[in-house]
C-alpha cells in the first residue's frame, strides 16, 4: 500500500511527497473543500470571567469575524433573585434583544418539569427561586448568512435538575459581540463564564 504525504506551511505553500512504491497514484482534491487550509480554533482566555458578582450583564466584545461556532461555558452561574439567564447576540449596531425564538426547560427528579420561552435572547431556565445555578454548555452555530442557532445542556445542582433547550436568531449583520444577562434586572452573584471560538 502506498501513500502520498501532503504538507504545508504558514505561507500557504503545499508540497506533495511521492510514494515510495512505483506505479500510478492519483490524488483528487475537490475545489469546494480545499479552499481553507486550516480551520481557526481559539480558546479566548481574554473572554473569561471568574467570580461573577454585582453585574447585571457581561459583554464579550470585538469578537473576530471568522467565528462559525461559539461554546459558552457556565460554571455555577447564579442570579440574585428569580430571573433566568439570557444569552444575547450583537453586531456592529449593538446587542439585539428582539426576534429570538428560544425555549428552555428544567427536568426535576420526581417533580413536574418547568420551563419557558423568550424572544429577547437564548434562554437558560434555572427555576423560579433565588439560589439556583447553571453549570453546563451552550453551543451557538452559524447556520447560514447571519442566522445563528443555539443548543444548551446544563445542571442546576441547587434543584437537583437538568436544563436543556435551544433557539434561533438572525442578526442584522456579522456577529461581533455576545452578552450574558438575565430576563430582569437581577445581578450575578456567583460563578464564571468562558468562551471557546471556532471558525
Amino acid at each position: 500500500m502506498s501513500s502520498i504525504v501532503i504538507s504545508g506551511d504558514t505561507s500557504g505553500a503545499v508540497t506533495l511527497a511521492a510514494p515510495a512504491i512505483a506505479g500510478t497514484n492519483t490524488l483528487t482534491l475537490q475545489a469546494a473543500t480545499a479552499t481553507n487550509a486550516v480551520n481557526k480554533l481559539e480558546t479566548a482566555l481574554a473572554y473569561n470571567w471568574n467570580g461573577l458578582t454585582t453585574n447585571t450583564s457581561l459583554d464579550f466584545t470585538s469578537l473576530p469575524s471568522w467565528i462559525k461556532k461559539i461554546t459558552v461555558m457556565f460554571n455555577g452561574v447564579s442570579l440574585s433573585s428569580t430571573a433566568q439567564i439570557l444569552v444575547q447576540l450583537g453586531d456592529s449596531g449593538g446587542i439585539e434583544s428582539t426576534s429570538y425564538v428560544s425555549s428552555s426547560a428544567q427536568a426535576r427528579d420526581a417533580l413536574a418539569s418547568i420551563g419557558g420561552t423568550s424572544t429577547a435572547g437564548f434562554l437558560i431556565y434555572q427555576g423560579s427561586g433565588g439560589g439556583n445555578n447553571a453549570t453546563g454548555i451552550m453551543t451557538i452555530c452559524l447556520i447560514s448568512g447571519t442566522t445563528w442557532i443555539s443548543s444548551h445542556s446544563a445542571s442546576n445542582t441547587a434543584a437537583s435538575s437538568g436544563i436543556s433547550g435551544g433557539g434561533t436568531k438572525t442578526l442584522s449583520d456579522t456577529l461581533t459581540q455576545i452578552r450574558i444577562t438575565s430576563t430582569s434586572t437581577d445581578t450575578f452573584d456567583a460563578g464564571s463564564v468562558n468562551l471557546l471560538l471556532e471558525g
